[in-house]
């Protein structure tokens, strides 16, 4: 059993860690971390509930500590962060000299030497972690997971570039408002209403993709070779975000085609069967009016992503079009740091 921490342990994010970490086979949490605020206190106490489950009895009584690596036990060997941003960039380093950092904070996304990693899409990119602490004298690493918005779209795309020749990815969200955080969207602002605009997200979503589509050639990345566009949107939904997807390619394609590669994509979780790992990455729909968040984001307990609608698009050549829902707190945050760490955990730890 390989003891585990949680950096960021009240938020909701950190909430949903140790959710899914309750009754895990190879991860135990003995250590929680947050603010100085949080810090002496029992996590029960501590803590503001905002799952609709059962807060653990297993963690109930832990005592919070303050989000520093000296106040860490040595027998931690991983930590998962959902830190903010600005917060994770100087703690997660100081954490890595020693720990398996875990991180779905974006604060070291894509930066030199640390893997961004689905997974089921580059593995590979975690063969930086050598370089990564030859560089900083470290004997732990940083390993991140990407943005929700985005690791949803590029489960459903790796069959796609794997098989097709992709020209351009066009990609309109529809985002919940848990994406936020519990107070990040006022109700007065989303109630009634559609926000067209979440910062940085977009950004995110056009360079996160292609890197994590691309290739590492053992020094650096190289991006995939298509053109990505992203419009991105708030609406009144919990969890659950979805994507409208709109893919043009160089050639003629049978729509049957493309979608068996996605109904058969499979990938090296699910050949170590990983833990966390759905059984299939990418589920197809096929009844006209799904998939929709309400019904679809708990598919594989949160960590599939399920597509519908999938049809040629009869206004663009070679192009064809589908509407996919992805859990964004699950397989979009905490779900993703923790398969990443269970991969870690086969093949490195």
């Amino acid at each position: 059993m390989v003891n585990v921490g949680v950096l960021g342990a009240t938020g909701m994010v950190g909430q949903r860690f140790i959710q899914l970490l309750e009754n895990h086979p190879d991860f135990e949490v003995t250590a929680l971390a947050a603010s100085s605020r949080s810090a002496g206190k029992r996590y029960e106490d501590a803590t503001t509930w905002y799952l609709d489950s059962e807060m653990p009895e297993s963690v109930r009584d832990i005592t919070v500590i303050d989000t520093n690596p000296d106040e860490m036990d040595d027998d931690v060997d991983i930590v998962f962060s959902s830190l903010p941003t600005e917060f994770a960039a100087k703690v997660e380093k100081e954490f890595a000299k020693d720990y398996v950092v875990a991180s779905n904070a974006s604060a070291h996304r894509m930066k030199k030497n640390i893997p961004l990693v689905i997974p089921e899409v580059n593995p590979e990119f975690l063969d930086m972690i050598d370089a990564q602490q030859k560089e900083n004298d470290w004997d732990g690493f940083i390993v991140t997971n990407p943005n929700c918005s985005t690791i949803a779209l590029t489960l459903t795309l790796k069959p796609i570039v794997d098989n097709f020749n992709v020209k351009s990815v066009r990609v309109s969200t529809m985002q919940a408002v848990s994406g936020a955080g519990y107070n990040g969207v006022p109700s007065m602002a989303i109630v009634d209403n559609l926000v067209p605009y979440i910062g940085s997200e977009e950004e995110k979503m056009e360079t996160e993709t292609l890197h994590l589509l691309g290739s590492f050639d053992g020094t650096q990345v190289n991006n995939a070779d298509f053109k990505l566009s992203a419009s991105c949107h708030r609406v009144p939904v919990i969890d659950g975000h979805t994507e409208a997807v709109f893919i043009e390619l160089d050639d003629d394609f049978d729509i049957d085609d493309v979608k068996s590669k996605m109904v058969n994509f499979k990938a090296l979780p699910q050949e170590l069967n990983l833990f966390s790992a759905p059984e299939n990455p990418v589920i197809v729909k096929e009844e006209d009016d799904r998939p929709q968040p309400r019904m679809d984001r708990n598919a594989s307990n949160g960590m599939a992503v399920t597509v519908g609608r999938l049809r040629k698009d009869q206004a663009f050549d070679n192009s064809f079009k589908y509407v996919l829902v992805g859990h964004n707190t699950i397989r979009g945050a905490a779900g993703a740091s923790i398969l990443n760490a269970e991969l870690i955990n086969d093949k490195i730890l």
